[in-house]
């Protein structure tokens, strides 16, 4: 990549708007905006300047200037615009930066575009300015992975999480853990290369302790992804139960609105009507389903197929029952098939006569709830996120894994010292061993950027909207 040319690109989402951006970085990037704009005042840095987007007298890209004007050197108005300059290297990429923010019209936009590429930018590829950024040392690739996750957050949640990554809470958490292997490689290098200085090597109980003391954070990391990945991605929970337990009605308490059709006959759901809300930040992809029980039609029987579908593809399942009835035959089939699985067992109508529990032996936690009335709805949202959560809830303020390309060289680096524990406890020759401690460094490395190849980098940036 070019790191000396000036790139522009339209730094806000497609289509219509209030206001819209262009954005120009690189050496040039004053050079070029100047013609285009009479301003009130010098460009200063770190000042919005007001002024006009106007058509220069030598542009030859789409001008509307009549013929006369063009021979006289006039410059007609197109814009009102405000204009914003950051000079090198206090930008967002270390280039000079000048942001043109106009009316959110797409013409005046792209051909703010078109003027500049006329005199010499080149149009941005998707996530060039964040590239810069972390090719100038601005930030590391956790931190630029960060920028996206922010952009594409869908919950305020996942903003304030990525947020956090984009402080460098990830690479905070990397540091020390890279320091105490970086100290242990320097110790066992030193040994070897000055054995005739009578310099000691560390012994192998000493080796052990500090691999273990380097291993011990990396594995909490790693287990910090199941979380980080839900908070990412979002989860999916599927309502189960046999017809007329109040699955219908339940699901849109959770939603808190009426999006499924709810009446008193037993097998009103015939097709899985889904709906995403936030619980406690993160999107939980809610499912409802046809009630299970031997079908009467056709169109139940799809029904039930596709229930069935739904409970083996979801992350937890809620298993509804009805409290004021005894448990059916439907019912211990279903306790069945969620064995082993993540689920809840939902007591529903407590707010009906003659409530009886779901079966003890059901091994589930239960959360006595009435769909009519809403008692136990604040609970099981409560039991809902405590299944998100599980034990890594308590490490989001201090950075966790939510990229599966952190978790997999987490891993890698947590295998090779397992193979350099190994390597110590046979006698291995101390520059063997330091093959596996290298390794392990490796992986983390490539985590925060220090060390990784073009192609990497180029999946990675590519997944980025264009003008960021």
């Amino acid at each position: 990549m070019n790191l000396d040319d000036t790139i522009v690109a339209i730094a806000t989402p497609p289509g219509r708007g209030g206001i819209g951006v262009v954005r120009l970085a690189g050496p040039a990037a004053k050079k070029i905006a100047l013609p285009m704009l009479r301003l009130n005042r010098d460009l200063d840095p770190g000042h919005a300047v007001f002024g006009e987007l106007i058509e220069p007298a030598d542009a030859c890209v789409g001008t509307g200037l009549r013929p006369i004007q063009a021979e006289q050197g006039l410059a007609e108005r197109i814009d009102e615009v405000v204009v914003t300059y950051f000079a090198k290297p206090h930008s967002y990429t270390t280039d000079d930066i000048v942001e043109i923010s106009a009316h959110g019209s797409p013409v005046v936009l792209h051909h703010i575009v078109e003027l500049a590429m006329a005199r010499g930018a080149r149009l941005a590829e998707p996530g060039e300015f964040t590239m810069r950024a972390f090719l100038n040392g601005r930030i590391d690739l956790t931190q630029a992975e960060a920028v996206r996750d922010l952009i594409e957050s869908q919950t305020l949640y996942q903003a304030k999480v990525a947020a956090q990554q984009l402080e460098g809470a990830l690479s905070r958490r990397l540091q020390p853990i890279k320091q105490k292997l970086i100290e242990l490689i320097a110790t066992l290098e030193a040994g070897i290369d000055f054995a005739e200085d009578d310099i000691s090597v560390l012994p192998a109980d000493q080796i052990l302790q500090r691999i273990a003391v380097v291993r011990a954070p990396l594995e909490a990391l790693a287990a910090s992804f199941a979380y980080g990945k839900i908070v990412h991605e979002g989860l999916t929970l599927a309502i189960v139960g046999r017809p007329n337990v109040g699955k219908s009605s339940l699901f849109n308490r959770l939603v808190e609105r009426e999006r499924a059709i709810v009446t008193a006959t037993p097998g009103t759901t015939r097709d899985l009507v889904s709906e995403t809300v936030a619980i406690a930040g993160i999107p939980v992809k809610l499912v409802d389903t046809a009630g299970i029980r031997r079908a009467l039609d056709e169109a139940e029987s799809i029904g039930i197929r596709k229930s069935m579908e739904a409970l083996a593809d979801a992350d937890l399942v809620l298993v509804v029952f009805d409290s004021s009835q005894p448990l059916e035959e439907e019912d211990e089939v279903l306790l069945g098939q969620v064995a082993g699985r993540p689920a809840i067992a939902v007591a529903n109508k407590t707010d009906l006569p003659r409530e009886n529990r779901p079966a003890p032996d059901a091994e589930l936690p239960t959360v006595r709830t009435s769909a009519t009335t809403g008692e136990g709805i604040a609970e099981l949202r409560n039991e809902i996120l405590r299944h998100i959560r599980g034990d890594a809830g308590n490490q989001v303020e201090n950075g966790f894994l939510s990229n599966l390309r952190h978790q997999e060289h987490v891993r890698e680096s947590v295998t090779a010292l397992t193979a350099a524990r190994v390597a110590v406890e046979n006698k291995v020759p101390h520059e063997m061993l330091l093959l596996d401690l290298y390794s392990s460094l490796r992986p983390l490395d490539e985590i925060t950027g220090a060390t990784t190849n073009d192609d990497i980098l180029n999946l990675i940036f590519s997944t980025f909207c264009i003008g960021k």
